[in-house]
């Protein structure tokens, strides 16, 4: 846990249900500003697509902390944007990473001037990647067969058939090592991968350093994989996934369009069998990599830096203005988004309430008898840990005694009954 000499904590997700919905809001709030004052930070960047309530509300017991939205774009028109303006009020800065294929991008942010515009971001660095001998060494694959990297998800039927039609697709290339980050296992020990394939299962991180040691790759097209594999000129097939916040489909179509990379309909399986058996053409896989060489360079993460220092020397913005934008956002939140969702959102309001007063009898979110603080800072051993359903709070290394009695305090809130 440890990014350019940077040291960082875990924070769990409320998907963990490691406590109540109506709990995670305030803790994740209470875990921020915890660490603020351990660190005497003056900004706190959110990279995501919706801040969450915890997030927003650092505002109100922290004021003078500059808080900051790195917004990307492709957002579906779905009911979020209703309040897209007022979360950008809340901000003290909005920043809009570049995207290679904002040309396509119709969503609600781009008609926007509320952000800053920077070039496009990527954990890709050429200058930190490894060449294709020694990507190939790290990672432990031949020298001399072709290696492809899939990256695509498992668990429900409609992903699990889709990684099945991809390396299906695979089987016609000759002596092909194929790298995947997880094993081709669904819950039930059903293998995904057809026979004939050769899989390694690799766990490297972070896998943009090694992208060089691949000749093809097939990924889903969020901002991430495609400002990494197109920065890295690899060629790529792109699946969207419509399960994301994003429109991954309108980002991989400008992709297809500039043959810049492939893309497919998501939900056609022989299409993406057949797309996946085109990357063994060499000319193809050529044309796609000239093709990218063409795109701008992945530098927007300096240009933020700079924006950073400069925003240190900016006042944050006042108390009265975050708490009157606070208000509406919560009423255009429960009212602003048409009769359905207002019903819906004045029902959630009654079950909370009532279930704040009568819980389920058997509802548990955790079996915590104790806070498990760790400080650690060794990546393998924190993976280990997260994989493990057991409840955990993780620490910075070197955290002071102050900083952990309130971690305590915070954890005890949440956990403990």
């Amino acid at each position: 846990p440890k990014i350019a000499g940077v040291q960082f904590e875990y924070i769990p997700g409320r998907d963990r249900k490691w406590m109540r919905r109506l709990e995670w809001d305030a803790y994740l709030r209470d875990r921020l500003v915890a660490l603020i004052d351990e660190t005497d930070a003056s900004i706190v960047s959110f990279d995501g697509v919706v801040p969450y309530p915890g997030i927003i509300s650092i505002k109100r017991l922290r004021p003078k902390v500059k808080l900051v939205w790195v917004r990307r774009g492709f957002w579906q028109n779905t009911p979020r944007k209703y309040v897209l303006k007022l979360q950008s009020q809340m901000m003290d800065l909005v920043v809009t990473p570049g995207d290679f294929g904002q040309d396509y991008d119709k969503g609600p942010t781009t008609n926007r001037n509320d952000s800053v515009l920077v070039k496009p971001i990527s954990i890709y660095k050429p200058e930190l990647s490894f060449n294709k001998q020694q990507a190939r060494q790290e990672l432990g694959l031949d020298l001399n067969r072709p290696a492809i990297l899939v990256q695509l998800g498992i668990g429900e039927a409609d992903l699990n058939s889709k990684l099945t039609a991809a390396l299906s697709g695979l089987t016609s290339w000759p002596n092909l090592q194929v790298v995947l980050t997880k094993d081709p296992i669904t819950s039930s020990g059903e293998n995904l991968a057809p026979s004939g394939l050769e899989i390694k299962v690799v766990r490297y991180f972070p896998l943009a350093n090694v992208l060089n040691a691949f000749d093809a790759a097939i990924c889903a097209a969020g901002y991430n994989s495609v400002h990494e594999e197109l920065a890295a000129k690899i060629p790529t097939l792109f699946i969207p996934n419509v399960r994301g916040t994003d429109n991954q489909a309108a980002r991989a179509k400008w992709a297809a369009d500039n043959k810049m990379a492939l893309t497919v309909d998501q939900s056609n399986l022989e299409e993406i069998r057949e797309n996946a058996r085109l990357l063994s053409s060499e000319e193809l896989r050529n044309e796609l990599t000239l093709n990218c060489a063409k795109l701008p360079q992945v530098t927007g993460a300096i240009d933020v830096a700079e924006i950073f220092k400069d925003l240190l020397n900016k006042p944050a913005k006042n108390r009265s203005e975050i708490n009157s934008t606070l208000l509406k956002l919560k009423l255009k939140n429960t009212f602003g988004r048409g009769w359905r969702r207002t019903a819906f959102s004045l029902l959630q309001l009654l079950s909370y309430a009532y279930r704040s007063l009568k819980p389920y009898k058997n509802e548990s979110s955790s079996n915590v008898s104790e806070i498990n603080l760790v400080e650690i800072d060794q990546r393998d051993e924190l993976h280990k840990l997260i994989k493990n359903q057991s409840p955990f709070e993780h620490l910075i290394v070197g955290a002071s005694t102050t900083y952990k009695n309130r971690r305590i305090e915070i954890a005890k809130k949440a956990y403990l009954k």
